[in-house]
Formats: C-alpha cells, structure tokens, sequence
C-alpha cells in the first residue's frame, strides 16, 4: 500500500549533529559486514550497462544489486549490535525485522547506499550516467575514431588533447551531439565558461531536449557565479523536463550553498529528495546531507519551526 505521506527517517539527520550518535554511525559504515555486502553490491554493479537506458531503469538495476546484500547485511549488523550491547548475556535473543518495508531493513539499505556512494566509483558513475540515445552517435567512422581518441583522453584528465580531438571529430560530422556534449564538459573543466555554454547550445540546436547540455549550462553559470542565471536555467531545464529531481536538487543547491537562503533551499531540497526516493536513486543520500545542513543552519538560526513547516507542506513527517 502506497501512503500519501512520505516520512523520511529525519533522525538520519538529526545523527549528525551529536557526536555520541556520530560515533555510532561511522562505526556501522566501517562493519565487517557492511564492507562486504558493499564490496558484493559493487561487483554486481560491473554488470550493470548504463547505455541505451532510461534513468528509471538503470535505478531499478542498482537497486536490485543493493536489495541483494541488504537483508546479510542486516543480520549480521544485528548479531554484531547484540554482541556489543550484551557480550555478558549469552541468552540475548537478536529480533531483526527483515520486511523490506521496516524501518530496520530502510536503515540499513540508506546505511549500505550512503557507505557505497563514497566507497563504490561504480555506483557513482552510473548515477551520474547521461541517458543515451543512438541519434546522438555519430556515424561517420572518422568522427568515431577522434570522439574515441577525445574520451581516451578525457580519462587521462589530458583536457587539452580531449578538445582537440572533439573538435576534429566535429568537422567531420557538425551534428555530432556527443562531441559537442563533452566538448563543453572539457571546457568548463579547464575554466573556459563561454566556450563551455557555447558548446552546449551547439548542441541544443540540434536536439533542443538534450538534457545532458540543459543540466550542465545550468552548472557553468554556478561555476561563473552568475547564481541567478543558473537558477534560470535550472528552471528552463524544467520547462523541458517537468518534475526531473535534478532540477529542485541543483536549485536547492544554489541557495544554500551559494546565495546562503537555507529556507528556499529546503523546499527544493525536499522536492528532490521525495523524487529521488520513488527512483529509489542513490543520489537521496546527498539530498539528505544537504538537508542535515539546512536544518543545522535553521535551527542555528531559530528557525525551527519554518523548517518544520516546510517539511510538513512537502508532506514529509518530521520525527
């Protein structure tokens, strides 16, 4: 059954701010038994092909790999807590509720999501992938041959020559989407901004709904500092994309991180974070951190009660 209200596990957040529950917590990512059911998930998460595939699709496949090892996970997790809690009692019954929906078995896939995110480049990686779609390859092998040349490159962090490359494979073929894409990632990477967005809308003249070029001229303008426009396109990007959680995520973001408005921030952070969590996409775990910081900072500042109104008119119980 699907309940209208959303209530996130809010003492996640509030774990954060003690340094006893600290302490907990970091030694429950640092378990035995969360390294290997991380190192297990990350394996199966190689067989996991980001191509040709739909975000929604490719959440539901990390998940599966994550779903796989939560349940071990979490029994040894309960054994190794009994242990701890009761090592002169040899009679301690150890009850571990396994339901995928109880709270015991949420904590522990937020606990094994949150340890791989910073342990598992894989995982990264493939949230992080660009929907494919084949129009958006070349077929002109010359072109291929320097877009290959360009991304041996761009492994190599060798910025330059990748540009190079993407710009020889574009005389070759001008309506190369991908070329002109990672153009602009290579050069916002070495700080040429404009030549970034130019890129970019090169791109969008050929496929106006690219959201690869839609969601990074959004992060350009964040690293030329021009936060409003960023927000801007952070919101034409919606236009296009109505309801994407990257889109609330970025300009969440922004506000916080930026322009210092921890209210607006929240409302857009919990927007992404119920979206991220329907997608179940690992990206929740960063939405959270965002959302631990807003409430530190509002609380800090006697704003409490504004965040919890917030929270409650984004339909999220705050615990």
């Amino acid at each position: 059954m699907i309940k209208k209200r959303i209530t996130i596990l809010i003492s996640l957040f509030i774990f954060l701010f003690t340094s006893a529950q600290k302490d907990k917590v970091a030694k429950s990512l640092s378990d035995t038994a969360i390294k290997g059911a991380a190192e297990k998930s990350c394996k199966c998460l190689d067989s996991v092909d980001a191509n040709n595939k739909s975000k929604e699709a490719r959440n539901q496949e990390i998940s599966s790999c994550l779903n796989d090892n939560v349940l071990p996970y979490l029994i040894s997790k309960g054994v190794s807590d009994a242990a701890n809690e009761n090592n002169k009692d040899k009679k301690t019954k150890i009850t571990v509720n396994t339901n995928p929906d109880s709270e015991d078995y949420k904590l522990a896939y937020y606990d094994l999501e949150t340890y791989m995110m910073a342990n598992c480049p894989r995982l990264r990686d493939l949230v992080t992938a660009a929907e494919s779609h084949n129009d958006q390859m070349s077929k002109n092998k010359e072109a291929l041959d320097f877009y290959d040349k360009a991304i041996a490159a761009t492994e190599k962090e060798n910025w330059k020559e990748a540009i190079n490359n993407y710009k020889l494979a574009l005389k070759k073929d001008p309506k190369f989407i991908y070329a002109w894409d990672n153009l602009g990632v290579c050069y916002r990477r070495i700080g040429e901004y404009d030549n970034a967005l130019n890129a970019y809308q090169k791109s969008l003249e050929i496929d106006p709904k690219g959201k690869m070029p839609l969601q990074n001229i959004a992060i350009t303008y964040v690293y030329k500092k021009e936060y409003q426009k960023a927000i801007d396109a952070y919101l034409a990007f919606d236009n296009i994309y109505p309801g994407d959680a990257e889109v609330y995520y970025g300009i969440g973001q922004v506000y916080f991180t930026d322009l210092k408005e921890s209210e607006k921030a929240l409302d857009y952070m919990c927007k992404a974070y119920i979206i991220y969590n329907k997608q179940k996409s690992a990206y929740r775990a960063d939405a959270e951190a965002i959302l631990s910081l807003i409430y530190k900072d509002m609380k800090e500042k006697g704003q409490l009660e504004r965040f919890k109104e917030i929270m409650k008119n984004n339909k999220i119980d705050f615990e």
